[in-house]
């Protein structure tokens, strides 16, 4: 259909108790109202007599979708353990779309979207809908985060987009090794203190092109990027500045790895460290550094992270 056309969206639910037709309703309302679907709600459409089997019929043989909100009462109605005079909307309306799932299996596994509110669970699916070995559509909060994936499934867009293929190399290894690349220059931070910057550091004599420096009075300096568990190893030499106009400080500088932390290691001017960390598996990395008790302005830390190198 269109893109700037509204799915027609059909919600089919039991009349469980007041407290869950009430829950249904303002879901309705949300996707409706806030969304921008167009949905169709037996509460909405009581305003005259009406044969309410016509009207259920039109709705789940034309909707786009047919939105099931599962519950205890429903699951029993849709599989026949009911009394045949309890909730018959519900039976009859089952009974419709298990007939349509027999006949078009591929279309209307695509069409009927299973939605579990929190106060349900997914043994509340009825079996005819496959609850165990297709989709559903678990529900936490009427926001839009709440049905990313419902709509994900109503828009045919997936949250997270395949990218495109890359080049196929075969199975053949790089001539020039592993990828390298600088944590300083070749990524974009995800995040960052204020007074982290990039440039050229001299580390124990040593000149380290594209270091991660900080000079300022912050107590904490620290830079995130995102891995994507594309690396396998970071190189870099932790230091005191050659140029400090302190000498005697001591930097502390950590490695946290998804948040966990590695030891700490200490260095002082002339004392660099090295370090080499395994990042195999690792969505996010962290380098934080900083020189304890560093209140005023005289007594900057001036510390470096030399040339970060992932590979």
């Amino acid at each position: 259909m269109p893109d700037n056309e509204a799915p027609h969206v059909f919600v089919t639910y039991a009349h469980d108790s007041p407290e869950h037709k009430e829950r249904v309703r303002l879901f309705a309302d949300f996707l409706h109202s806030r969304i921008g679907l167009e949905v169709h709600l037996d509460q909405w459409d009581d305003d005259e007599r009406r044969d309410w089997s016509l009207w259920a019929l039109k709705h789940l043989d034309t909707a786009n979708f047919v939105v099931v909100v599962v519950s205890p009462e429903y699951k029993r109605r849709a599989e026949g353990t009911a009394a045949f005079d309890v909730g018959r909307g519900s039976q009859f309306e089952a009974a419709r779309l298990r007939d349509r799932l027999t006949r078009d299996l591929g279309r209307e596994i695509k069409r009927v979207l299973p939605v579990v509110f929190p106060q349900q669970s997914v043994e509340d699916i009825p079996n005819f809908l496959n609850p165990f070995s297709t989709t559903r559509y678990p529900v936490e909060a009427f926001t839009e985060e709440g049905v990313e994936d419902l709509l994900a499934a109503i828009t045919g867009r997936a949250r997270h987009q395949r990218p495109e293929r890359g080049q196929w190399r075969g199975g053949a290894v790089s001539a020039s090794g592993p990828r390298r690349t600088s944590l300083a220059t070749g990524l974009e931070w995800r995040a960052c203190s204020t007074h982290v910057r990039t440039e050229g550091a001299r580390i124990n004599d040593v000149h380290y092109a594209d270091s991660v420096v900080l000079r300022a009075s912050e107590r904490l300096g620290f830079v995130e990027v995102d891995l994507g568990m594309a690396y396998r190893r970071l190189t870099a030499v932790a230091g005191v500045l050659d140029d400090a106009a302190e000498p005697f400080q001591v930097g502390h500088f950590r490695v946290l790895l998804d948040g966990r932390p590695s030891p700490e290691v200490k260095v002082a001017l002339g004392k660099p460290a090295k370090i080499d960390i395994g990042v195999t598996g690792v969505l996010t990395l962290r380098l934080e550094f900083h020189r304890p008790g560093t209140t005023e302005t005289m007594w900057l830390p001036e510390l470096a992270w030399g040339d970060p190198v992932l590979e």
